[in-house]
């Protein structure tokens, strides 16, 4: 049995969310500097969900097809630095839209795949996965504390160095990574298409978009619509953060929370959670006590929801048809759920200001809990090499 690469593992995750925690919460301030409006603004940050749309599914399939798992994950991880350097050079409207466009496609290509080479690793072992994955969080926290706090005393075009230093380590840790042979890859499974026509996957995957979709403001518009109620950028970064420890300790106990509630009891109160989150971020924005109680639920509305998400998509789509499920909820989740998300509160800012913006996100997660209440419930168990616990 090969020994678990588990420091690899945990930083390629680190490196990753480390990315996250720099371009997610303040490239929207980047943007806002070149004067782009809300409505363009959303079109840019857009675009990496909309690369999810295709990007990991396409690469899934070309893994399945060809085994070229380890392959991907590399030449990715050149490919969205050399890329992601170009935005050092253009200023343009359509120029930054061609560009994230072509860095997002590789680098939305790796996580699932990622996720899938972590599994087979842990097939003794399922229950490190979030321990592992918690590293992630760890890397958002250094990153939109340190950004944060350099925005504060530099221009808003600093965090492109500190984008590209995340995306160098990010290629490192690729490069490194060993591969793991696949389990059961010779065992007979259905097919995608008889699994995703079963109304409990629509249930979730329909849930999935619907949470995604909640957090479009969050991830577009935090920062700015922060900044504009007069909160410094270190302020933001550690309200970011309070909401990101939250997660981090979720992750660590999502092994017992699991073998104590169904997955779909967690999904579920995750979703309403979403739905008490974004009402207080957008009516509460002059309070920063309500603001950090919202945060708290973060642990909730992302950690909590993925973690049981992933799990529930291991279990429905199992052995050789899981790397095809786990694009397919990220296609369909980051993606879909991710671009309606970010472009409805762009155009809801626009039309009636950024309160109405994030306030919008609750109806997103309510129609998800509705959908799931009605329609979810928990895969059937299987084996333990796709159980996360």
């Amino acid at each position: 049995m090969l020994p678990v690469p588990y420091w690899r593992l945990s930083g390629y995750y680190f490196f990753y969310f480390a990315f996250v925690g720099v371009f997610s919460p303040y490239f929207g301030l980047y943007l806002q500097s070149l004067t782009f409006s809300a409505w363009e603004i959303s079109i840019l940050m857009t675009q990496m969900q909309m690369m999810r749309l295709v990007g990991p599914y396409f690469w899934s399939a070309l893994v399945d097809r060809f085994d070229l798992r380890m392959a991907v994950i590399r030449v990715s991880g050149v490919a969205t630095l050399l890329l992601f350097c170009t935005l050092f050079f253009v200023r343009s409207f359509e120029a930054l839209l061609l560009c994230i466009g072509l860095f997002s496609f590789f680098w939305v290509a790796a996580l699932p795949l990622v996720e899938t080479a972590t599994f087979d690793h842990l097939r003794n072992d399922p229950g490190r996965y979030s321990r592992i994955r918690l590293w992630g969080s760890v890397g958002f926290i250094v990153t939109v504390l340190g950004a944060g706090a350099l925005l504060d005393r530099s221009s808003s075009g600093s965090q492109l160095w500190l984008c590209a230093a995340c995306l160098a380590g990010l290629m490192g840790c690729g490069l490194s990574l060993p591969d793991s042979p696949q389990s059961h890859p010779h065992e007979s499974h259905p097919s995608i298409g008889s699994i995703v026509r079963q109304p409990q996957v629509v249930a979730l995957l329909a849930a999935c978009v619907f949470m995604s979709a909640a957090h479009g403001a969050l991830y577009v518009f935090y920062a700015i619509f922060l900044s504009e109620h007069g909160y410094s950028k270190s302020m933001v970064g550690a309200l970011w953060t309070l909401g990101v420890l939250v997660e981090i300790g979720l992750f660590f106990y999502m092994g017992q929370i699991m073998r104590r509630f169904a997955l779909r009891a967690i999904l579920l109160a995750s979703l309403g959670a979403a739905a008490i989150r974004f009402v207080m971020i957008g009516l509460a924005v002059d309070s920063v006590t309500l603001l950090a109680l919202a945060q708290l639920l973060h642990g909730l509305t992302f950690a909590a929801f993925h973690s049981a998400a992933i799990a529930s998509i291991s279990r429905w789509f199992p052995g050789n048809t899981r790397a095809r499920g786990q694009a397919l909820y990220s296609s369909l989740s980051f993606g879909a759920g991710g671009a309606v998300g970010g472009l409805v509160s762009g155009w809801a800012w626009e039309i009636f200001g950024g309160k109405v913006a994030f306030a919008s996100g609750s109806l997103f997660a309510v129609f998800g809990l509705l959908v799931l209440y009605r329609w979810g419930f928990d895969p059937p168990a299987q084996r333990s090499d796709v159980t996360v616990s």
